[in-house]
């Protein structure tokens, strides 16, 4: 069966997830091993700043991609190593790279854009492995909002027969998978809900100097502001239909001050935080099941950094009474591997010349074959 690596590094910029994925036609992806490498603090910083810089230098970008590219290969490495494989065992490498800005909306009336740090040539040089890389422009070019792309991906692995489930990853953001049973003739429907670990964790690191909240805890000991939480419910991005995606240019530290009276207790900010997260999750279920003319799920399956999150699943299951929270791993799916996984799944996808997106999640004028080849 051929092996294909995934490799992912989200918008909590906390790492490189890498994914090594058994992948044929004729059966469901396995996933063989993983391996992950933290974020040097350095790079963890430029790339931060890059994602609020108002202008930027080309040097800077160039420094920041090649420090990217070379962390991606040291995971390449790590990964074959444990694994026992070797470069020529497998059939590609997905990358995703690293998301700098999406504005699928354009920016002050320009065109739609995304842009992710990455460098594929080197990468295949790098490691000796094909590439697979630039997932969304294709989708972006053909009118959708080029992500999330992982819906198709949740279809392939937890489409059921008889069962609505739901597939909600809680990474930086949080973006919904609605599944309908497999003999329903309905297409899975998916997009942003809004921020997840995004500002718990940019909050949490301004007053507590961590990179992120365990398991909630400090947003457990706060008391959730109902005005506070009135105002961050109020963001259009909440109440507009799907298709829709989002990222740091419209939820960051600084669009959270600008709700703020300043007398504020910060672990109260943080369950307030927490409290959005969830309340925008059950927005974004309810405007999805609507459209979709669907009951309630049979099981939400959690998976990103945020499925270790107490306090988050607490307030979740709060929301969603009716709907049972299901470990990915009781369906044979570490939760914090799906997204790399899917990754290596797109990779397959594009060698097999097959669609990668879906255009009801999406919003794009149809199926499109996503990503550019590179050759090792």
């Amino acid at each position: 069966m051929p092996y294909f690596i995934g490799l992912m590094s989200g918008t909590s910029l906390d790492g490189i997830d890498a994914a090594l994925v058994e992948i044929d036609a004729d059966r469901p992806p396995r996933l063989a091993a993983t391996h992950g490498v933290p974020m040097p603090v350095a790079l963890r910083e430029r790339l931060w700043q890059l994602c609020h810089a108002e202008r930027a230098r080309f040097a800077e970008l160039a420094e920041a991609e090649t420090a990217f590219c070379d962390l991606q290969a040291g995971a390449v490495a790590g990964l074959l190593a444990n694994s026992g494989l070797a470069a020529c065992d497998i059939a590609a490498i997905g990358s995703h790279g690293q998301t700098i800005e999406h504005a699928p909306g354009g920016h002050e009336g320009g065109p739609p854009y995304t842009l992710q740090l990455d460098d594929p040539s080197r990468l295949a040089e790098l490691t000796g492995c094909r590439v697979v890389a630039d997932f969304r422009r294709r989708d972006l070019a053909a009118g959708g909002q080029a992500a999330p792309l992982a819906p198709a991906f949740h279809q392939a692995l937890f489409r059921a027969p008889g069962q609505w489930r739901l597939v909600l990853n809680l990474g930086g953001f949080a973006n919904l998978t609605l599944l309908p049973p497999t003999e329903d003739e309905r297409a899975p429907l998916g997009f942003d809900t809004g921020p997840a670990n995004a500002l718990l964790d940019a909050w949490y690191r301004r007053h507590r100097g961590g990179a992120y909240d365990p398991d909630g805890a400090w947003a457990a000991s706060g008391e959730v502001d109902p005005s506070l939480l009135e105002l961050l419910l109020a963001e259009p991005f909440f109440h507009r239909p799907p298709p829709r995606s989002t990222g740091r240019e419209v939820f960051n530290l600084s669009w959270l001050h600008a709700q703020l009276d300043g007398d504020e207790a910060p672990e109260d900010v943080q369950a307030t935080l927490a409290e959005l997260t969830a309340t925008s999750i059950g927005m974004g279920i309810e405007m999805a099941r609507e459209q979709c003319d669907a009951p309630p799920a049979e099981c939400l399956i959690p998976c990103g950094g945020g499925a270790h999150n107490g306090d988050l699943l607490s307030r979740l299951a709060r929301h969603l009474p009716e709907t049972p929270l299901e470990d990915a791993t009781r369906l044979g799916w570490p939760p914090d591997w799906l997204e790399a996984a899917a990754l290596a799944w797109l990779a397959w996808r594009r060698l097999e010349g097959l669609p990668g997106n879906l255009p009801s999640v999406t919003g794009a004028a149809g199926p499109r074959v996503l990503g550019g080849i590179y050759a090792p």
